[in-house]
C-alpha cells in the first residue's frame, strides 16, 4: 500500500494535467471545459488508486483481484460522456475533439493514478501541444478555407446562438468565438472574433447584410 502523501500527490497531479487541457478547451469555449477535464482526471485517477490499492485483503490469498478490471471500465466509460458534447448540424459535425480531449483525460488519469508519471505527463504535453500549436497549424496551411470575422454588436441573450444559426443556413462551421468587451462603444458592448471554416462557393456580401439584420449588430467583417 502507498502512503497518504502519494495518493494525494497522484489526484492533485491528475487534476492540474486535466485543468490544464480544461484551460484551453474553455478558452475556445467548447460543451466541456475546465471543471469537466478536472473532475474526469481526477476521477480516472482515483478508480485506479482504488483498483490497485482499495481491494487489498480480498480475491484469492488476499491480493485483491485483477486491478485492470475495474480501470478498464474507464476507458470505455467516458465514451458516454464525450457523446454528450458531440453535435450534429446538417453535413458538419462538431464536438469531436472535445470528446477526444475527455476520454485521453481519462487515460491520463488512469497512468498517473498507476504512478506511470512519464506516460501521463508526456501525453498531457501532446495533448496541450496538438489543442494549441497544431490548431494555429491548421489555420496556416488551411488559410483559404478558414477566415476570422470580426462582429461588434450590444449584449443579449440569445444573440451567439442567432449568428450561429444563420452561419450553419451558409453550411459555414464555426471553429472558434473568442468574445471581449468593445471599449469605443456604450457599456455591454461585445467584440467578438469568430473563426469559421466556409465553403468553396460563398458570398460574403450576401453574408454580412444577413448578420446585419440581427438585432444588436453594429458592425461586421473579415479579418483584414
Amino acid at each position: 500500500m502507498i502512503s497518504s502523501t502519494e495518493i494525494i500527490f497522484r489526484l492533485v497531479l491528475a487534476s492540474i494535467l486535466g485543468g490544464l487541457i480544461g484551460l484551453e478547451r474553455e478558452s475556445n469555449n467548447r460543451p466541456a471545459g475546465f471543471r469537466t477535464h478536472i473532475l474526469v482526471t481526477a476521477g480516472a485517477a482515483l478508480i485506479m488508486l482504488i483498483s490497485m490499492y482499495g481491494f487489498n485483503g480480498f480475491g484469492v490469498n488476499g491480493s485483491g483481484g485483477e486491478p485492470a478490471r475495474l480501470a478498464a471500465q474507464v476507458v470505455s466509460g467516458i465514451g458516454f460522456l464525450g457523446a454528450g458534447t458531440i453535435l450534429r448540424q446538417g453535413n458538419c459535425i462538431h464536438g469531436l475533439t472535445t470528446a477526444a480531449s475527455l476520454w485521453v483525460c481519462g487515460c491520463i488519469g488512469l497512468a498517473i493514478g498507476n504512478g506511470y508519471y512519464l506516460g501521463g505527463l508526456v501525453t498531457a504535453g501532446i495533448v496541450l501541444f496538438s489543442l494549441i500549436s497544431l490548431g494555429l497549424f491548421e489555420k496556416t496551411v488551411f488559410k483559404d478555407k478558414y477566415k476570422t470575422l470580426h462582429v461588434i454588436c450590444c449584449e443579449r441573450p440569445g444573440l451567439i446562438g442567432e449568428i450561429g444559426t444563420l452561419l450553419g443556413q451558409y453550411d459555414i462551421t464555426i471553429k472558434y468565438i473568442k468574445m471581449s468587451p468593445f471599449e469605443e462603444y456604450k457599456d455591454n458592448n461585445l467584440h467578438i472574433d469568430i473563426t469559421v471554416k466556409v465553403p468553396i462557393h460563398f458570398s460574403p456580401e450576401i453574408l454580412f447584410t444577413s448578420i446585419g439584420k440581427i438585432e444588436g449588430i453594429k458592425s461586421v467583417n473579415w479579418e483584414g
